[in-house]
This record gives structure tokens, sequence and C-alpha cells, in this order.
């Protein structure tokens, strides 16, 4: 049953808090053993000071990174065909493993030995991922989504925090740290499983999917596929361009404090600190932006935010200039470094606000029998993403270019990349300038929705007076049905687009104002199935006779699959629109009761 509380109200409940914990504890032990092994390469291992400590670092990073590309096709796959709580306690299982594995490579101080546990640990991390984000609506109602996704969204960041953070300290202990880490992530591994035994089961999607095994053919495959999605492939891209800028800041982090500021690690782990609390913030700001809807209005408010305080912290960086590296005391001493600190957590809150919705809407908008596989494809390109941070990085820094330029450019680059992706799917921006008008320009008040059925077959009349009302009223109609306008007259095409874009199908009946026959079956096959249909209707329109054809027909239609009709209007009192359900039309009756 949907929760009827907020967001964090998800973490108390079964369907969803076991499977939080598991996520967060495999994201903790993951970043707990990829810094540790990190700092033990460049400062305790025998390649430590040489010049074979960078390739072996660049090398850990490449090995973590590359099951993505080999397993990914592969993991969706079998997503797709088996219970996947079942598949999460095997791979939980799985990591347990790796973990004495990788005790052994501490024990035994083996640099190799570890770098093969830390390509394990990809691996399972790659077979994980596709369950992730496809096993979240199958446990949660759709009005649940943003707040389940920005739940995950912020957990995993502050897991990266805390396990980058322990991972450092941990190694850092001089007294027989191997074992501290050793202990620390067996110990993190098997509070992963245990809460993974408490994941509800649900039977898998697609159990007659044959698998196939060639990991660079599925590969190909699967991103191939990924084209035919649509609007969905596009939000896919936006997903990795997140990844790409988060990947160029976090990897960049550490050189911009030490050469642009003059400061030590101390100010390297408070910008980490900034920037993955600033995200969590910000998704978990998701659900009460979006009235705990899919609200694609706030794609584009989270993109201006990461362009407008990514441009910023180009002209915030002050050069500090002194013999010795500065300390986060007198960092934040200097008052123009508080500038830059807001602006690398507003940079983080806005790309929370930006990614949330993003994933939501991959979710909804995939057949459940596809939805692993759509985020297997979905985790490829974010891998290929980060990757190519490398890439851009290494060719402009070798132009001569600051790493303060080197953000500057990233943050002028999103501007191009998101006005590409919202050309090819307005809708993006027309649920923005929605978004805009029902929360910045007027109040919106919802009266007597509760006529309005949660379940089961209805039909939803509209009464609206202009294409704006329309958009406003389908932007505050959080249960899933198939809409339509239902019109005299054809709409201009720039008021069909801004309809498709909402996904509303604009239909105008023939000369006799009947419905058109394929439209009329259906829509009695949507509602003989339990669906809810909204048709739009103009007040003005002589259709709004309740004695006409109109009417007639809905009141066949309604005895015809025994279904409830419910008119909702939009009442205007500046700045307040009160957006009203009449009393229900039922079944044999034509009239209100």
């Amino acid at each position: 049953m949907p929760s009827s509380g907020g967001q964090l109200h998800l973490l108390g409940e079964r369907r969803f808090g076991p499977f939080f914990l598991t996520q967060f504890f495999g994201a903790f032990n993951d970043n707990v053993f990829k810094n540790a092994l990190i700092i033990l390469i460049a400062f305790q291992s025998s390649y430590s000071g040489s010049s074979y400590s960078n390739y072996i670092i660049n090398l850990a990073a490449l090995l973590f990174i590359l099951p993505f590309f080999l397993f990914s096709a592969t993991a969706g796959q079998i997503a797709d065909s088996f219970a996947k709580a079942d598949l999460i306690r095997k791979i939980k299982l799985g990591e347990i493993a790796i973990m004495l594995f990788a005790a052994v490579g501490f024990y035994l101080n083996s640099i190799p030995l570890l770098l093969v546990a830390l390509f394990f640990m990809g691996t399972q991390s790659s077979f994980f991922g596709p369950i992730k984000y496809s096993i979240i609506p199958e446990h949660l109602a759709q009005k649940e989504l943003i707040g389940g996704n920005a739940l995950v969204e912020s957990g995993t960041f502050m897991a990266i925090l805390l396990g980058t953070m322990l991972g450092g300290i941990l190694v850092s202990i001089t007294s027989d740290s191997r074992t501290l880490v050793s202990y620390t992530v067996i110990t993190l591994a098997g509070l992963g499983y245990l809460s993974a035994l408490r994941i509800p089961s649900t039977p898998p999607v697609a159990p007659l999917l044959k698998i196939r095994w060639n990991p660079v053919v599925e590969t190909y495959r699967n991103l191939s596929a990924l084209r035919k999605h649509g609007a969905v492939f596009f939000a896919i891209l936006g997903i990795s361009w997140f990844w790409f800028l988060g990947a160029t800041y976090i990897t960049q982090l550490p050189n911009f404090t030490r050469l642009a500021l003059g400061a030590n690690a101390q100010v390297v782990t408070f910008f980490l600190a900034l920037l993955c609390v600033g995200i969590g913030v910000g998704s978990l700001l998701c659900e009460r932006l979006s009235r705990r809807s899919i609200e694609l209005g706030l794609v584009p408010i989270g993109s201006i935010g990461l362009t407008l305080f990514g441009t910023d912290i180009f002209f915030a960086t002050a050069m500090h200039a002194a013999d010795e590296l500065i300390g986060l005391r007198e960092f934040l001493n200097i008052r123009s470094n508080w500038r830059l600190s807001a602006d690398i957590f507003l940079t983080g809150l806005f790309g929370g606000i930006y990614i949330v919705p993003l994933y939501a809407m991959v979710q909804a908008r995939t057949r459940p029998e596809r939805r692993a596989r759509v985020i297997a494809g979905n985790n490829i390109l974010n891998a290929i993403a980060m990757m190519g941070t490398s890439i851009y990085a290494i060719v402009l820094l070798g132009a001569g270019l600051t790493i303060p330029q080197l953000f500057l450019s990233v943050a002028l680059l999103n501007v191009v990349v998101a006005l590409s992706i919202y050309a090819v799917v307005p809708e993006f921006l027309i649920r923005f300038i929605v978004w805009t008008l029902t929360s910045v320009v007027y109040r919106v008040m919802r009266l007597n929705l509760e006529n309005v059925p949660v379940q089961g077959p209805a039909i939803i009349i509209f009464e609206h007076t202009s294409l704006v009302n329309t958009l406003i009223m389908r932007s505050h109609f959080h249960r899933d049905a198939r809409f339509m306008t239902y019109s005299e007259h054809s709409g201009s095409a720039i008021q069909n687009a801004f309809l498709k874009a909402a996904e509303i199908s604009p239909a105008v009946p023939d000369q006799q104002g009947t419905m058109v026959r394929d439209m009329h079956q259906q829509l009695v096959s949507d509602l003989q199935h339990g669906n809810a249909i909204g048709i739009f209707l103009e007040v003005d329109s002589s259709l709004k006779d309740p004695s006409g054809i109109f009417w007639q027909e809905i009141s066949q239609i309604l005895d015809q699959v025994s279904a409830t009709a419910v008119p909702v209007s939009l009442e205007r009192r500046w700045p307040i629109l009160e957006i009203v359900a009449g009393k229900p039309i039922r079944p044999g009756s034509g009239n209100t009761e």
C-alpha cells in the first residue's frame, strides 16, 4: 500500500527500508575499500613515491569501472529473468566472499591481490546496478517514485562521502591499519546481506527471457535498443551527463584545492562534503517541489542551477599564494572563500534536483519486463561518461587550461547539452513553464479531489477554458490515466505540440458530435481493465450541454463498463487557482449524486 506520509516514512516500511540499507551499505563499502586501497598504494606500499604509483592508482580506477562495460548487459537480462530480491541476497553473499579475499590481500600486503578484489567489487556492483533502480517501482507506487529515488540518491552520496572519509582514516592509523580495514569491509558486507534478507520478494518480470551471454554482442544490442525508447533514451543521456559533471568535480577537487587555492587535504574533504550533502539535500527537496509526482519541470531548474553556480565557481576562485598549504580554518577565515563554498554546495543541490526526476521518469516509462535491461544500458552509458571525464580533462588541461577554467567549460557545456535534450524532448521545458506558473505565479488549491476514485475504472471530465488551464490541471492530477482533449475545433500546431508534450491526445468529434469509433472502443477497453480516462472539455463548447450527445455517450460508456465519472473544474481567484472536483456521476443515472 502506498505510504500516506512523506518520503522519510518509507524508511520505516519493509517494502523500502531494508532495500535502502542494503544499497547504502554496498555503496559505503565500495568507497571504504577503494579509498583505503588508493591511499595504501600512494603512501604505504612498495610502490609509494615511485613512478609506478600514479599508474597503479589509475589502473585501480579502471579495474573498478571495467566490469560495468563487460557485465551490465548480462546483468540486466538476469535481473529481468529472476526474482530481484533473491538476486540481491546472492550478490551480497558474493560481496562477503570478495571482502574475505580482500582481507587475505591486506594480510599479505599484496597490491595485485587487492586489485583483483577491486575488480570483483566492480563486478558485483555492475550486477547490483540494474536491480537497484528497477526494483524500486516494484515496491513503490508511482507517486512515491520521486521520494524513493530521492532517498536512494541522497543515501548513495552520503555513503560515498562517509566511505571515502572512513577509508582514509582507517588506513592512516599506523598500528595494524590493514586489519582494521579488513574487519570493516567484511562487517559492512555482512550488514548489507542481513538487510537484504528482509527485502520482500517479487516474482520475476520476464521469466521466459532467454539470456544471451556474449558480453560484447549484448552490450552493443543493449545500447542500440535504448534509442528505441524515445524520451527515456534522452533522459538516460541526461543522467549520464550528470555523472560526467559529477566525476569532473570529484576527480579534480584535490588538485583544484592544492594548486588553485593553496589549501590542504582538510579543505578537499570539506569540499567533497559540501558537494555530497548538497546533492542529498537537493534530492530530498524534489518530493516537496514536485508535489509527489514525477515533475519533469524540475530538470530544467536543475540545469539552470548547475550552470549558474558551476560558472560562479570560476569567478569565486581566489588564488592563494603561500609557502605552506593552508588548513580549513585558515581557508574559512578568507571571506571570499565563503562564496566559493556556497557555489560548490549549491552546485550539488541543483544536481540533486536535476537527477532524481530523470531516474523516476526512466522507471515509470519503461515496461516492467525490460526495465532492468534499460537500467543496465544506462549504467553502461554512465560508465562511458565517467571514462570520458578523464579524457576531457587530460585534453583541456594539456592544452593549458587551469582547473577553474576546466570547471567553467563544463558549466557552459551544460547549457549546450541541456538545450539539445530539451529541443528533442520539449516536454521538459513545457513542464517547467507549468511548474513555474503553479509554484511561483499562482497558488493552487485542490478541493474535493477525494471524489476521484484512486483505483478502478473512472472518467474524469476536466472543464477548461484555455490551454494553460489544461496544462495546469494535467500537472496536478496524479493518478495514471489516458488523457485526451475533446474539442469542436482542431488546435494550432503550437497548441498540439504542448498537448503532446503533456501526454494529452487531441481529439475532434465527427459531424454528428459522437466519438470516433476506434477511440470509443479504446476508452471502453481501458476502463474494462480498471484504468482511468481524463477528458478535457471546453467550458464554452456546445459539448458542455448536459443533455447533448457528448454526455449521452459518456452515460452509455459508464453503463457499459460500470464506471464512475467525475467533473473537475478550475476556478480563478487571483492569485489562487482552485481545482475543484464535483460529485460523482454513477452508472445508470446520468445525474450527480
